[in-house]
């Protein structure tokens, strides 16, 4: 049984269909903030960073080599060494840096390609394809008998043969046929640059995939298409697709979905790693200026600090409208759930039910740092509960007590126009001496929900109550498992 190949399709659906509303307003934001850091050395470091990540993590998607997490964010954070590299994990760490380090050069050459304002064309994938396998001799296939083999890799030239793998299940997956192969890439090249005006999520998505269908070389064809995706990003003034080992399952399950054409999870799962870039930088990007010629500076310094004091102001304001907004939300819908449990459960005297809340700047406010950082910790970031923290909860009382409570509160060490709202569970339970402890501290979202500025009301009202239906569900579910 095999899964035949077909030529490539321009979208299946509207692109502005598939677009993310959320991460529209959010790019604005990022890149509002970002021509204010420009000069922040913050900004910079964390660009490089991200870009090393990337080159380190898109080898270890195609199981090029096998770091442990802890290596990997060793690397990441201090440079590709082969001393971090131990010999048990690799025999030949030397060769696992020289890849990495042309991964690296990749993501290079993208952002200088976006930076010469070219236009993609088949001849930059071919060179772009050269630079990633500089130190990859042999890529593996397969004898006559069906063995496998170690085969000369063409760099920077398109297959000779047919690279159709063989799933696990025994069903083959088809990639174009070698002799169509140039003029399936010419027809990727016309589709794409006939695009005008999509939203760059979108056309990252449809653009990674249909390279992906096409699989014009012997090897390296996943790293390349995470590189057109980047470039994609790139020109818009947002930041590289960075899609981590971890996330290899949703990544491939979304490409799958797209090979039965439906494109939206794939959007979907680049929008939300975007989101999670923007959110990072946003959180630790500091310092606005570096002036060295301070005197001659001053006056105009002051006005432009004026002007950004009253711009935060107002983005401030707007973006606490919102979250109090969102707050009184959550507190209905808690409500709601409340009396759904009370009328469920009137029969069964042990269970009481009851919802708890505190508004920003209230005396209870600061209640929940434990379960707020331990939430944070598990999603990425730094959860700033310094300038804006407010809280709802469900409490459900069988002996001891469980609780679903949804935060609000900022991220990062400044404001940059981003408020969030997390989901945690967490039970109290009651010791000898009578008091209460809590433990069991889970998280209720996969994602963070952002609140920022620029988005309307009303489509982060559609948003929160998606994202707050999914967390209360959770929490319902654990709340039965250790309750029933």
């Amino acid at each position: 049984m095999s899964q035949e190949w077909y030529p490539i399709l321009d979208y299946e659906a509207k692109p502005e269909d598939l677009a993310d509303k959320e991460l529209r307003a959010l790019s604005g934001v990022w890149i509002e903030q970002r021509s204010k850091l420009s000069e922040s050395d913050n900004i910079s470091k964390f660009t490089e960073r991200l870009k090393r990540e990337w080159a380190i993590e898109t080898g270890l998607i195609e199981r090029l080599y096998t770091l442990d997490r802890g290596i990997t964010e060793l690397m990441i954070e201090r440079g590709v060494n082969a001393a971090f590299i131990p010999h048990h994990v690799a025999s030949d760490p030397g060769h696992i840096v020289a890849m990495i380090d042309d991964q690296e050069d990749a993501v290079e050459s993208v952002f200088a390609f976006v930076k010469g304002n070219r236009q993609l064309s088949t001849s930059y994938i071919k060179e772009l394809h050269q630079v990633f396998t500089r130190h990859q001799e042999f890529v593996e296939g397969r004898d006559p008998s069906g063995r496998k083999v170690q085969v000369p890799l063409i760099r920077g030239d398109y297959k000779r043969q047919p690279n159709n793998p063989t799933r696990p299940d025994g069903t083959i997956h088809s990639y174009c046929p070698p002799e169509q192969t140039a003029s399936e890439m010419d027809h990727l090249i016309e589709l794409h640059q006939a695009h005008y005006d999509v939203a760059p999520e979108v056309e990252a998505a449809w653009l990674h995939h249909r390279f992906t269908q096409i699989h014009p070389f012997q090897d390296g064809n996943g790293r390349l298409a995470r590189a057109l995706a980047t470039l994609i990003f790139v020109k818009a003034d947002w930041l590289p697709l960075v899609v981590r080992d971890s996330e290899r399952d949703k990544y491939i399950d979304a490409l799958e979905a797209a090979d039965h054409g439906d494109l939206k999870p794939l959007v979907s799962f680049f929008a939300g790693l975007q989101k999670r870039e923007f959110v990072n930088a946003l959180g630790i990007a500091r310092g606005l200026e570096k002036d060295i010629r301070v005197n001659a500076r001053i006056q105009a310094i002051g006005q432009r600090l004026a002007q950004r004091r009253d711009a935060l102001v107002q983005e401030w304001q707007a973006a606490m409208a919102n979250a109090e907004h969102l707050h009184i939300l959550a507190k209905e819908r808690m409500n709601e759930v409340c009396s759904s449990l009370e009328n469920a459960l009137s029969s069964h005297n042990d269970f009481t039910f009851f919802v708890d809340d505190e508004r920003n700047q209230g005396e209870r406010s600061h209640y929940f740092q434990r379960q707020i950082v331990s939430t944070a910790k598990k999603l990425e970031y730094y959860a700033n509960t310094r300038d804006y923290r407010s809280w709802v909860r469900l409490i459900a009382r069988d002996g001891g007590q469980g609780n679903i409570l949804i935060t609000f509160h900022c991220i990062g060490h400044e404001f940059r126009g981003v408020l969030v709202c997390s989901g945690t569970w967490f039970q109290r339970v009651p010791t000898d001496d009578g008091s209460y402890e809590s433990e069991g501290e889970t998280a209720l979202c996969d994602e963070v929900f952002q609140i920022n500025y620029k988005e309307d009301i009303a489509d982060t009202e559609l948003r929160f109550q998606t994202w707050l239906e999914s967390a209360i569900e959770r929490g319902l579910a654990l709340w039965e498992s250790s309750a029933l």
